[in-house]
């Protein structure tokens, strides 16, 4: 072998090492970022409707716990617009790190807020504000750790890369319910008077973990790249008339994809965000024991991963739009059958339940971080994926647990209202997503796309 060709094989398998490390290191992060969000949708089906809105019928306490939920979700998709403008000009590493920061803070804060007997509704009020800083963090944090995976991979293995980022959206749901599960054992007075605390405060501890890591890994090569041509571009423009580029307009400019990804991906996030909070509840209201449905919900979501890796690798064989519509189809037949098994008062049962519906839904979860990414420029990649993403979470998922708790209870509690809300759902993004171009081929060095 030449020494030009020892070199070349040299620099790949750097690159490969290096993009192994930058995978590892976003789903850690991802990982740590979703075990402090969804931490919260655990907290607002069991914990926050009694301790914050104690005074109320059961289920408006839930509907008004679901509504500090959603504030989380108003916030990310300024999180996206704040972290990726600043992402796509100056780097998506410093990004990543600042919105670990912030989540880490505002979670660990989460855990002091004083009850309703203390505080009055003030504890409610600095709830909401905590949880809006946290949803700011994570609309920043998403992007960031998806475009790192996605311009550190190889052109088809995009999609099994950015798929480890969304694959940390249910690591970090199995690491806070297990967590909330163990202080559930304690005695209720106990776990509602300070044991649903403790797991905030860790958040403090895995802040520090997920710091040192972040921290050792390189910026976007394709980043690194495309401002390099930008700045010699710039430097040939004798008339000086080169604008500061703003990415937000140049996402803007082009509405129809950042509406469309929105569309697309939005019963995708109504479906997780239902499994993690509503099924929850309602699977503990028809009388199973509390710490058993989270346990229930914890193993499958620890089951759920590999399908989250499998359908973005599904995606790089066979297109993103096959594997979510796919995904979304199997959905809708299953919602009767899950909520009958959620129902049945068995501990097994409901996990057979989440199991299969998160299982569904990790085949449609795996492409999506690619599909969404995928469809802008490198330039202004951070702000439209950030973007597009987010709100779609504010779409599907910021106001569908209160909306879904409003429809069982104005329903009489019929299951079959809330399951024909979700299938309506699910049939818009079918539509979008088929009206989205497919995104798998796409050249991401490219200035436009």
């Amino acid at each position: 072998m030449s020494q030009t060709s020892q070199l070349q094989t040299m620099d790949v398998t750097a690159r490969r090492r290096e993009a192994r490390t930058v995978i590892a290191s976003s789903y850690l992060g991802s990982t740590i970022e979703y075990y402090d969000f969804l931490l919260y949708a655990t907290a607002a089906a069991v914990v926050f409707p009694k301790v914050f809105f104690s005074g109320l019928d059961d289920w408006v306490g839930v509907v008004a716990a679901y509504g500090t939920f959603a504030a989380g979700y108003v916030a990310r998709p300024l999180g996206g617009i704040i972290f990726g403008h600043f992402g796509d000009r100056v780097g998506r590493k410093g990004m990543l790190i600042v919105s670990m920061a912030v989540m880490g803070v505002a979670s660990t804060l989460i855990g002091v807020i004083p009850d309703a007997s203390v505080a009055g509704p003030w504890g409610a009020v600095l709830l909401v504000i905590l949880r809006v800083f946290q949803g700011i963090a994570v609309g920043g944090e998403w992007g960031g750790a998806a475009l790192m995976a996605l311009e550190h991979s190889e052109s088809g293995r995009r999609g099994f890369a950015a798929s480890f980022v969304n694959a940390g959206a249910p690591s970090g749901a199995v690491l806070g319910t297990l967590i909330m599960g163990a202080f559930a054992a304690l005695p209720n007075e106990q776990f509602l008077s300070w044991g649903w605390r403790v797991p905030f405060l860790l958040s403090f501890v895995l802040l520090i973990v997920g710091m040192f890591v972040r921290l050792k890994v390189s910026e976007s090569p394709i980043f690194r790249a495309a401002i390099e041509q930008e700045a010699l571009a710039k430097s040939k423009d004798s008339t000086g008339t080169a604008a500061a580029r703003f990415p937000l307009l140049q996402v803007l400019r082009r509405p129809r994809t950042l509406v469309f990804t929105m569309l697309a991906g939005a019963a995708g996030f109504a479906l997780q965000v239902v499994m993690a909070t509503f099924s929850v509840t309602f699977a503990v209201s028809k009388g199973a024991e509390r710490q058993g449905v989270l346990y229930a919900f914890a193993a499958a979501s620890l089951i759920s991963i590999a399908f989250v890796v499998l359908g973005g690798r599904l995606s790089d064989r066979l297109g993103r739009r096959p594997v979510m519509i796919g995904g979304l189809v199997l959905f809708i037949l299953y919602l009767v059958p899950m909520f009958q098994l959620l129902s049945s008062n068995n501990i097994f049962l409901i996990f057979v339940a989440f199991t299969i519906g998160l299982m569904i839904h990790s085949t449609l979860f795996g492409p999506m971080a690619a599909f969404v990414s995928e469809q802008f420029a490198t330039t202004s990649r951070y702000t439209g994926a950030s973007l597009g993403y987010q709100l779609a979470t504010l779409l599907g998922a910021g106001f569908t647990p209160g909306i879904v708790a409003q429809i069982f209870k104005d329903s009489g509690q019929n299951t079959g209202s809330v399951a024909l809300y979700l299938a309506g759902m699910s049939v818009v993004s079918i539509i979008f997503i088929l009206l989205t171009r497919e995104p798998k081929n796409n050249d991401l060095e490219s200035a436009r796309l």
